[in-house]
Formats: structure tokens, sequence, C-alpha cells
């Protein structure tokens, strides 16, 4: 039960494993295909894509809070188990309560530290240097459940969300092919999450409105934003009332007004609550991402200008 590419790593090993454990993968379940991207063409999810090509039974039903001839069809399968790795729908008992050895969430943090939808932007927005990955018994409650089972990974100083997500995803197959056998031969007790170390949070769905820059915010949270917020929603402002991308910048020390375009020793930087945000790659509106040296050869107001 998956949707997004951060699922896909999980599926593809279950079943490259499939034949060394005598498992058999019955069914995928997926969200419905979606209008996306620019031309808000109807696409089916990663997972759905990956499952076509392996010629797996695909489900899709639009909510199983709904739908109850969707939750009969997963009874009928006879599970023994379900993994579920970002499926993007909240599982009722009724559903929790269908396979033998329960379900299993691939979820990407240490439990119980960022609970939801959003684990991988949140540590990089918190200035995390290590997240991991926890297989979850599920519960009733938003990630809540025991955990089976973790894995730590090392954040790098210039991670963004577009590079941590695949790490995390393999790492997230490796820990739940390597954890099966034990856990299906009843051999692990899971670890309530109030005996593990950490304090819980939780962390949301994103809005687009999320990447919008706040310039009097200190330039550490902007940049963290650059890398939390890539690919999307992106962290961005405004240039000439259009909307200005920021893909990758530093922090320096100095100051200048909050959304004041400054020239520094090493180049162009902007204003921001505390330090300066030092530009590195930008995009202005209807343009592909550019060095930002080579973008103010084409916009030599750009000093002295304000954005936001």
């Amino acid at each position: 039960m998956g949707t997004p590419d951060f699922a896909v790593p999980s599926l593809r090993t279950l079943l490259e494993k499939a034949a060394q454990y005598n498992w058999e993968v019955v069914a995928v379940v997926t969200q419905p295909d979606r209008p996306a991207g620019r031309g808000n063409k109807v696409m089916a999810s990663p997972v759905k894509q990956y499952a076509l090509a392996q010629g797996l039974p695909i489900l899709q039903p639009a909510s199983l809070r709904k739908e109850p001839a969707a939750v009969e069809t997963l009874r009928n399968l006879a599970p023994d188990l379900f993994v579920v790795a970002a499926y993007g729908q909240i599982l009722r008992p009724e559903v929790l309560a269908i396979p033998t050895h329960g379900p299993l969430n691939v979820h990407a943090s240490l439990l119980p530290a960022y609970r939801g939808a959003s684990p991988i932007t949140a540590a990089l927005l918190d200035g995390r240097t290590e997240t991991g990955i926890s297989l979850m018994l599920m519960d009733e409650g938003m990630d809540t459940g025991p955990v089976v089972a973790q894995a730590r990974l090392a954040i790098a100083p210039e991670e963004t969300a577009a590079t941590l997500g695949p790490r995390l995803a393999d790492l997230g197959a490796d820990l739940l092919v390597a954890t099966l056998p034990a856990w299906l031969a009843g051999q692990i007790t899971p670890m309530p999450q109030h005996e593990l170390p950490g304090e819980p949070s939780l962390c949301r769905m994103i809005r687009k409105e999320a990447g919008q820059i706040n310039w009097q915010q200190p330039a550490l949270n902007i940049e963290r934003m650059t890398r939390a917020y890539a690919p999307w929603p992106s962290a961005y402002t405004t240039w000439h009332s259009e909307t200005f991308k920021i893909w990758q910048a530093t922090i320096v020390a100095g100051n200048a007004e909050p959304g004041l375009v400054v020239e520094t020793a090493d180049g162009v930087a902007v204003g921001t609550g505390t330090d300066l945000l030092q530009l590195r790659t930008v995009q202005p509106a209807g343009k592909r991402p550019m060095d930002i040296h080579n973008f103010r050869n084409g916009a030599p107001h750009f000093v002295g200008s304000r954005l936001g």
C-alpha cells in the first residue's frame, strides 16, 4: 500500500526477495490517478506505474472509509501482512485488522519524532543532522504504533528533500526485507514509542504557501527552506511582482534591510532578519534555474532592488 516515489523501493525489494523467502505480493493498493504537472494531465502514481510493469493486481479505492466493497476485496485476499509506505489514506480499524501479521508502516523518521505526512521536510527545516526509518506496527493513531525496527541515516550539510527522500526510501526497503523474516516468525516484540528516545512531534501536509519566504526570518531559516522545499513547493519570493525562486543559497555574516539585494565580496546576497542570504542558484519567472552570476549579467539592476 503506497503511492509516491518513496514507496517504490519497498515494493521492488519485496518482489526481488519473494522467491528467496517464499513471499507473494498478492495486490498493490495505491491512490487513484490524478491530474499532475503543468499540463494537469491525469497521471498514475509512481507505485502504480511500477506495479503495472510487473503485472501485479492493482486496487485504487478513492476512499477505504467510504468503499465497503474495497475493504471486502482486501479481506478476501486473506493477506498475512500489509506493507504500507506513504499510501496517503488513514486506515480505519476494520482495515488494520485484516492482515494476520499486522500492517507494517515504513515511516521516514526516527519515531516518535515527526509523526505525520512530511517527516523528511520537517527534519530539514529543523536543521537535524540525523534522521532514519522506523518500521511501525500501525494502530488507529497518527504514526503512534509500536516500533518493530529502526535504522539511522546522517543528513549531509547541503542535503535537500530531493536527495534525502530517495536515500531514505532505499534505507526503508533494506530495513523492511531485513526485518520481515524475524517479524513473520514471531521473533520480534514491538517497542512502544514512549520507551524510545526523543519527544513526540507532529508534521502536517505541506501546502504551496509554506514555501513563501518571509525576509524578516533569519537567514538560517530561509536557507533551510531552500533545501527542505526542493523540489516542491520550492522556496520562493517575488521580484517585480513575479515569482522568484531560490534553489541554493548560503549564510554569510552581515546586515541589510530584510529583502534588500546587496553586493558582497562573494557576489549577491539578500538582507534578512539575521545575517545575509548569499544567493547561488535562482529561477526568475518563466526561466530555468540558473547560477546567480549568469542571472545578474542579464539583470544589471537586480542589486539594489527589493524581494518580497
